[in-house]
């Protein structure tokens, strides 16, 4: 069984610290906790790995976040990965900072990673990973939020909730999305 892992992102350090940028940290750990490494690719930094039985594709799309489709697209045509076996980690600005929660399908959002995914694939199939980033912000501020680091408070608890997101990724590849979801939606 073959899975597709995308955490969206933008490529560069100037975005590496940044809220919008916590789907690269997820699959970074994984990568890490699974003993891989990345390299880059097409349209990707891609990570290969072997967890139970099922090789996962971790990848940190290299098109910046509008345009993560095209790369999602590209890593499913490659290894043959039906959108079944696809989890997008995403920020999320509904859910509070470090809640996370596992979708099988739905919309947007108004997240614009998610957007040009769901153009490319024509689907709103396919499994989320949603990060909550809190909403923290003033009207208008959204892009700035998004685009700002972490504050102090945020940074005590990150690594475990990211950690926390590493579990659910690997329990999606070997029991499924609704056990995943009942086990793991709210801790």
């Amino acid at each position: 069984m073959k899975y597709l892992i995308v955490g969206l992102g933008n490529p560069g350090e100037k975005y590496s610290e940044t809220r919008h940028n916590i789907g690269f940290k997820v699959v970074e750990k994984l990568t890490e906790l699974l003993g891989g490494t990345f390299r880059t690719d097409k349209l990707a930094d891609v990570s290969e790995l072997k967890f139970k039985g099922r090789h996962l594709v971790c990848i940190k799309p290299s098109t910046y976040m509008n345009l993560s489709g095209k790369s999602v697209n590209y890593w499913m045509q490659q290894h043959k990965i039906p959108k079944e076996n696809i989890v997008v980690v995403t920020d999320d600005l509904a859910l509070p900072f470090g809640k996370l929660r596992m979708k099988g399908k739905g919309s947007d959002g108004g997240h614009n990673g998610l957007k040009d995914i769901q153009a490319v694939l024509n689907s709103t199939e396919y499994t989320r990973l949603r990060f909550g980033v809190g909403n923290e912000f003033n009207k208008g501020q959204q892009v700035d939020y998004v685009l700002g680091e972490w504050s102090n408070e945020e940074r005590e608890t990150l690594n475990k909730r990211i950690e926390v997101a590493t579990e659910f990724i690997k329990s999606y590849s070997t029991i499924g999305l609704q056990l995943t979801m009942t086990n793991w939606n709210n801790k």
